[in-house]
């Protein structure tokens, strides 16, 4: 889709480190021009040391209405919000955040509506199922929260930092709607396995989940987006199961994005 970009475009960014493997520039951009709404989305590479002074100028930026964020700043740049929303200020997480009317930030974790959403979209309903996610981290916790409001019935979270699984588990558990307990990369007796981890976007990597022993009958879904077809679901798929991919989970979850953003006030 074309579009012109001139002196009175609005500005997104889109912060991460790595940024490389990022979907959001293009996918975006194009949304939004499909909206008629003059913005363009692009990826800035911040490292975590960096974090906290690029936040403190990009407030300051006049233009700038949006910024996106992916790993590893989701939790930092909740706090670095003037307000969030429920599902942010309860994962103490945001993937997205849109400037206030004051120039302050509010923030919004649509991680985990985006894993549902693509996992719904390949026909599967994750309500009653017994889940493993591996991952406790921003998207991982989103993932999490997102699969016991669709109704998993038992979902177990593996995470080598066992403070931060556990810190998790206990908040989920206080919400009453699923058991929620430890798991490992085993995942043997489960209907669904959630990837939240990189593992698999650089070569070598080793598979987060024990795939010897996935059945069938699994439904497996990933959140890594390069590769296409991470080394977890080409290896799913060839056993038989049931997928979901990161660019389908980023698919599902572009159109929340670009609501959230919209709704924002512009400073001019």
């Amino acid at each position: 889709m074309d579009f012109n970009i001139t002196g009175a475009t609005r500005l997104n960014l889109i912060i991460g480190d790595p940024i490389a493997q990022v979907k959001s520039p293009a996918g975006m951009t194009a949304a939004f021009a499909a909206r008629d709404h003059d913005a363009v989305v692009a990826p800035v590479r911040v490292s975590p040391e960096d974090l906290k002074d690029f936040l403190t100028v990009a407030t300051r930026l006049k233009n700038l209405d949006g910024i996106i964020v992916t790993v590893p700043h989701k939790f930092a740049c909740h706090a670095h919000c003037s307000s969030a929303t429920e599902r942010g200020d309860f994962l103490g997480a945001v993937n997205i955040m849109r400037r206030r009317k004051d120039g302050g930030w509010h923030g919004e974790m649509v991680d985990g509506l985006g894993f549902v959403g693509a996992v719904k979209a390949a026909g599967y309903d994750p309500r009653d199922k017994r889940a493993l996610l591996i991952g406790a981290g921003g998207a991982g916790s989103a993932i999490a929260l997102a699969l016991v409001d669709a109704g998993v019935r038992e979902l177990a979270i593996h995470d080598a930092d066992t403070t931060r699984r556990d810190r998790l588990i206990e908040r989920l558990n206080a919400r009453n709607k699923a058991k929620i307990f430890a798991g490992s990369p085993d995942p043997t007796g489960f209907d669904l396995v959630a990837n939240a981890t990189p593992a698999g976007m650089k070569p070598g990597d080793a598979l987060p989940v024990d795939v010897a022993k996935l059945s069938p009958s699994t439904f497996v879904g990933c959140v890594v987006t390069v590769p296409a077809v991470s080394p977890l679901i080409e290896t799913a798929r060839k056993l038989g199961c049931r997928t979901s991919t990161g660019t389908e989970m980023y698919q599902a979850l572009q159109t929340a994005m670009v609501e959230f953003l919209l709704a924002g006030e512009r400073l001019g």
